[in-house]
């Protein structure tokens, strides 16, 4: 079986100016194009680059929406592009927004300009990861032990809220300032798990549940007794402001909307293990016909 992140190859199709968050908002098309309500109808996606349960479930809604009559475009972004382009006005929404932690530096600087339209999943949590077979079970023995890791600490992005809790209470709680944290993005920290696994070598990564590796690869999460990452997080939608006047049917779908791990691992799974291409658009539709009653209550 072929692992890899992939949902990180989609910002190569979007254009400069969306990659670097000045993407102009297009004009909105007030007539009614099919759907049954009076929406404007071309809404603008915006996805984080690299965080697979967002392109998930961003897809999936790109394909129910398109079917009631939306034009909807996946717009792939950094994460504090999409917060100011969404507060700004850019882009109409995002579905990966995690609180009350992870992006709780980018909700006070930019939420009183965004709207909430939503939590659709409160099941999710941040980790430090190692393979399964590590000499480990614990963050409060990996200072002991940080010569069996290489020393290092495999992160994700430097902007990421995952990266700012490991760098301010993981590693000051646990006398980890020994080890190299390297953060560069979440594909080069796969690609170096992944890689790792397969050498069977130890490594310690920076990672968050839901995440298809879970499921696809041999790896454990590290016990957090000191509670650093315990904190439970929701996911939500949010908006740009006045997106319930523009587009008040499909706010009220989003804000119905709720997917469990299970549903969303069984997703993710088809996008990004059981598949080796980019190309989600059969995939979903695949996946939506093997879970048509549960797609079809989400619009009921």
């Amino acid at each position: 079986m072929k692992i890899r992140s992939k949902s990180f190859l989609a910002a190569g199709a979007v254009s400069l100016l969306a990659l670097t968050g000045c993407a102009a908002a297009e004009p909105q098309a007030v007539e009614t194009v099919g759907g049954g309500n009076d929406d404007q109808k071309k809404l603008s996606l915006a996805v984080f680059n690299g965080w697979d349960e967002g392109v998930a479930v961003s897809e999936l809604w790109k394909h129910i929406l398109d079917e009631k009559g939306y034009n909807v475009e996946l717009e792939y972004a950094a994460v504090a592009p999409i917060f100011l382009g969404i507060s700004e006005g850019d882009y109409d929404f995002t579905m990966d927004v995690w609180s009350p932690g992870t992006h709780a530096d980018y909700l006070a600087e930019y939420g009183a300009d965004m709207v909430d339209l939503g939590a659709w999943n409160d099941q999710s949590m941040l980790t430090v990861a190692v393979n399964a077979d590590a000499p480990i079970d614990s963050l409060a023995e990996l200072a002991a032990n940080a010569d069996l890791f290489d020393n290092r600490i495999v992160g994700i992005e430097p902007g990421a809220g995952l990266t700012t809790a490991t760098t301010e209470r993981v590693i000051p709680t646990y006398g980890l300032e020994g080890m190299d944290f390297i953060t560069s993005s979440t594909a080069a920290m796969l690609t170096e798990l992944t890689t790792a696994l397969d050498n069977g070598d130890n490594i310690a990564v920076t990672l968050w549940e839901p995440h298809w590796a879970y499921g696809a690869l041999d790896i454990k999460t590290l016990e957090d007794p000191e509670g650093t990452l315990a904190d439970v997080e929701s996911l939500h939608s949010y908006g740009k402001t006045g997106f319930a006047s523009d587009f008040p049917q499909a706010a009220t779908w989003i804000g119905d909307f709720k997917m469990d791990l299970d549903q969303l691992g069984s997703l993710e799974t088809a996008m990004f293990v059981d598949y080796d291409g980019q190309e989600y658009e059969p995939i979903v539709a695949q996946w939506i016909a093997d879970n048509q009653d549960y797609v079809d209550s989400l619009t009921s």
